[in-house]
């Protein structure tokens, strides 16, 4: 092996790592000071803590950048909105100010006498709600009539008598009252259909109120009434002793206000996360010795890892980071990954020589954890860092807070925990109790009581090697666990298992979902859940009403300009995704109008000056011509989208339509104001892709750097490319969809992944022993019970978040789950049975 070995920075960092600690147990209590005074001060950031929260949920999980937010600032510039006076819902550019209510019958059709009277009775009740002494009618948004807009045209038509919806004789999706079109799937949901598209039977109505938002004044006034509404509805409704119907209800601030609760949900979880960390390190470094205890020092590493957090976030907000709801996973992960480092050293000063002077002891435990320590620290750093560059915020925001956290934990273990294992070690050298610091016999006295014998006599150390005598753990790794895993026939079963676990792991990668489900950012038991629920029930099968807008001037009175108009509709209308028989298109309309009354459209002052008629028959059609100086600046029409469900499916439409709109001659933007979430379909899986590679070769150039062997280091990019695949397959069987939530923790993957099997594979390149089966067995003794004890106390950090009521942290706690386990079982199982294959293989190329 020696031929292959590369030690050209493990070398310098054993003996940097050899100088510190001996200087960090020279001078235990300033190391010890030091990052305390630093945590006080950085501390202070959390001041702009409130200034610092940025939770808008378009900035956070929407891509920086996207393509629909450049498109949206063209249509609000060309068609600005006027909702006093001529509103229209499909002609806005954001999603507006509302409030909205579904109403599901309970005994079958909504559309019967008793169910409507029901709907008719809520509806009264809203338009009389008020709000900042205002009610609906005086916040409404105005058609062009100067009335409100209607909540829904069905009421409007009965006129408050319920006994003429028999008369109405309605048809879906569109209904014609007169010469006025109603897109009735927008308003009426689960129909059921009987000869020539009648409507037959309904389950689901829909109610939607639009306030004022245009001037700052009605906005404020109109977002008074909404939370008024947020408020009031629940009771409201429970007084109307509704029998026939359920109702459930949503406004336009609902989810934003859901989504910023999320973060305080889990504050009660920290403190059962620092319980149950603490508590584990402290019985898993626990020792029946009462001088070998090493309760202060598992209690202190904790601490540790919780100055670090305070440290790096108070320092992130004085450098004015965003601090969004994401980055509240981060203490969880920190505090977990924070003692695994503090596993390491201890794991390393058991095995130094007791009789040693602790500046001899600290300086062979330095020496000896420095590469696995720093491996770890710069694998799982960079990665977040490598995080950074994604097009999220929330990702962005938590990559730079975890990963700047991690780093101080890492300097706060080889300073601040360091100075505690020092002076514990000045305690064990004077043979002194842990708890009452009082100098121990070493030897049991026959003439004392066993429980005396138990707690008040310490200080044994095993004779033979010098060292502390044996966790029962490392004990057990090296009489057992490792000559079982280096059996013949267990390294044969331990290649079959690998092989279904690779094999179960691709076929999920292909089942997996994109995209977050916006109904995820609010908590279980958030009253927009049933409202969303019911809207995929009942109103999924038409999707948006995408614009479609003529950016620049064109002569619309030139034939063939409208024939290249009319083919670049078309051929928007042809997707598989439109319905193209319910287009809107003034052009249309206006060519119509012209046959019929006998009007030329093929000069430029005749088609201009006849534009007034388009305008007296549908005075909607104004809000799509953009005219300045008798000159159309701009227009726009509307397609119809139909069975845009699912993640795949709104990816597929979105490219679908901006590659029709390229190819068009005239040229067309095409928009919707749920093309903004629609974005992060497109983004998600090419930015994972991206990250995944670019961190994944970061990895091999540290790991060849460090590990001293250049195929262990292959072994390690094995390890990442392996259990990212196993994340990603066991993400689809978990029904975890891959989102902006999901990627940060599959960015997280490539440094934990290598972790453990960094440890291993270091160890076991480090090992003096003669053949790869003792190697493996000597890394097992070294590192195996660390490994469980990282494993464990990451577990138990983000525990507690499966119980939290938010998707966002389920999430998290899942992915996180995924990775630990994946990467121990790599690290103790697959990565060890691999390695003694290595003497083939460098026997193979050697030959």
């Amino acid at each position: 092996m020696n031929r292959y070995h590369t030690d050209c920075l493990e070398r310098p960092l054993f003996l940097a790592f050899r100088r510190l600690g001996a200087l960090v147990a020279s001078y235990p209590y300033w190391f010890l000071l030091l990052p305390m005074l630093i945590s006080a001060g950085m501390g202070n950031g959390f001041y702009y803590l409130p200034q610092r929260k940025d939770n808008d949920i378009e900035g956070q999980f929407t891509p920086l950048g996207g393509p629909a937010k450049a498109e949206r600032a063209v249509i609000k510039k060309l068609f600005p909105t006027n909702d006093s006076a001529l509103f229209s819902a499909q002609r806005l550019y954001t999603e507006g100010t509302y409030a909205s209510l579904i109403a599901v019958s309970r005994t079958g059709n909504i559309l019967s006498p008793a169910n409507l009277q029901e709907v008719l009775n809520v509806d009264i009740t809203v338009q009389r709600m008020s709000g900042s002494g205002h009610n609906f009618s005086k916040l409404c948004s105005h058609t062009v009539a100067s009335a409100c807009a209607s909540s829904n045209p069905l009421l409007e038509l009965l006129n408050s008598s319920v006994k003429h919806i028999d008369n109405l004789n309605l048809t879906f999706p569109m209904f014609h009252s007169g010469e006025r079109p109603i897109f009735l799937a927008l308003f009426l949901g689960g129909v059921t259909l009987g000869p020539a598209d009648r409507v037959r039977e309904a389950k689901a109505l829909r109610l939607l109120y639009y306030l004022r938002e245009d001037e700052l004044a009605d906005r404020e006034l109109s977002l008074q009434w909404l939370n008024n509404f947020i408020t009031s509805i629940p009771d409201l409704l429970k007084n109307l002793n509704l029998k026939s119907i359920q109702v459930s209800y949503i406004t336009s601030l609902s989810r934003q206000e859901e989504f910023e609760g999320n973060a305080e949900s889990i504050i009660p979880l920290m403190s059962i996360t620092y319980l149950l960390t603490i508590t584990f390190s402290i019985v898993s470094c626990n020792r029946l010795d009462c001088v070998r205890n090493k309760i202060w020092v598992a209690t202190f590493g904790v601490v540790s890892s919780g100055l670090a957090v305070l440290t790096s976030f108070g320092l992130m907000m004085f450098c004015e980071v965003p601090f969004v709801v994401t980055v509240a996973n981060a203490p969880f992960l920190v505090l977990g990954v924070g003692v695994d480092d503090m596993f390491i050293l201890i794991s390393c000063w058991q095995q130094t020589k007791v009789q040693s002077n602790v500046e001899n002891r600290m300086a062979d435990t330095y020496a000896a954890a420095a590469v696995s320590i720093t491996i770890t620290t710069l694998t799982d750093v960079v990665a977040f860092y490598i995080g950074t560059m994604s097009p999220f915020q929330s990702m962005k925001s938590f990559c730079i807070y975890t990963g700047t956290a991690l780093l101080f934990c890492y300097l706060y273990n080889i300073t601040f925990f360091g100075a505690v294992l020092a002076i514990n070690g000045k305690r064990e050298e004077e043979n002194r109790h842990w708890l009452a610091c009082k100098i121990v016999m070493e030897d049991d006295n026959p003439e004392r009581s066993c429980m005396y014998n138990m707690c008040c006599v310490g200080g044994a150390f095993n004779r033979t090697t010098g060292a502390e005598e044996e966790h029962p753990m490392t004990a057990f790794f090296k009489k057992y666990y490792g000559p079982f895993l280096t059996n013949k026939w267990t390294k044969v079963f331990v290649v079959v298992f690998y092989g279904g676990y690779v094999a179960s792991s691709i076929y999920g990668c292909f089942q997996m979902q994109e995209g977050i489900d916006l109904r995820n950012l609010a908590t279980d038991d958030s009253y927009v859940i049933p409202f969303y629920e019911s809207e995929d029930l009942y109103f999924s099968e038409y999707g948006p009403k995408v614009m479609v807008a003529v950016t620049e001037p064109l002569p619309y009175w030139n034939s063939s300009v409208r024939n290249e108009i009319e083919k670049c509709v078309e051929s928007l209308e042809n997707n598989s995704y439109v319905d193209r028989n319910l287009s809107e298109s003034w052009l249309r309309v206006y060519e119509i109008l012209s046959k019929n009354g006998n009007i030329t459209l093929h000069s430029e002052d005749s088609f201009y000056h006849n534009l007034g008629r388009l305008f007296t028959f549908s005075p909607d059609y104004e809000q799509d011509i953009f005219l300045s100086n008798q000159t159309i600046e701009a227009s726009r029409f509307f397609i119809q989208t139909v069975n845009v469900t699912t993640a795949v499916d709104k990816k597929t439409l979105l490219n679908q339509l901006r590659e029709e709109a390229k190819n068009c001659k005239i040229p067309i933007v095409i928009y919707h104001p749920a093309f903004i979430f629609f974005d992060q379909y497109i983004e998600i899986i090419r930015n994972t892709i991206q990250n995944v590679a670019i961190a994944s070769g970061v990895m091999l150039v540290i790991s060849l750097l460090l590990i001293p062997h250049p195929i262990c280091s292959l072994w390690v990019m094995f390890a990442i490319a392996s259990i990212i695949v196993g994340v990603s397959g066991f993400m689809a069987y978990w029904r975890v969809n891959l989102d902006s939530i999901s990627m940060i923790n599959l960015v997280i993957c490539i440094g934990f992944s290598v972790d453990f099997s960094a440890h291993i594979s270091y160890a076991f390149v480090s090992s003096k022993k003669s053949s790869v089966n003792e190697k493996v067995i000597d890394a097992l003794h070294l590192l195996g019970y660390p490994i469980v004890q990282g494993a464990l106390s990451t577990v138990l950090g983000v525990v507690a978040l499966s119980a939290a009521g938010s998707y966002i942290f389920r999430t998290f706690f899942k992915i996180m789950f995924l990775v630990i386990s994946f990467g121990a079982l790599h690290g103790l199982v697959f990565i060890p049975v691999f390695l003694t294959f290595l003497e083939f293989v460098i026997n193979q190329i050697a030959g």
